[in-house]
């Protein structure tokens, strides 16, 4: 990340330009975020249906490896394939 400068040495003018950059940088990180979280609850409905179609085949409804994969995944670890 840049450090961030004297804003007393900076003109108005410069003022409104890093104003500008940043507001535009801040909209690209928030349609990130919102592309992120799409694909979270895609992944996570498929994790849904891949749990009732074991309840509907009569295994167990979560293993102790989901109960792992579930962990990893909110604490934000990736497997290792």
């Amino acid at each position: 990340m840049d450090t961030f400068p004297d804003l007393g040495s900076l003109a108005d003018q410069e003022l409104k330009d890093l104003i500008q950059q940043l507001t535009e940088e801040e909209v690209e990180v928030s349609y990130r975020r919102r592309i992120l979280h799409g694909k979270i609850d895609i992944l996570r409905a498929e994790l849904v249906n891949r749990l009732r179609k074991k309840n509907e085949d009569g295994e167990d409804l979560i293993s102790g490896a989901d109960v792992q994969r579930l962990t990893d995944i909110l604490a934000g670890r990736t497997a290792q394939e």
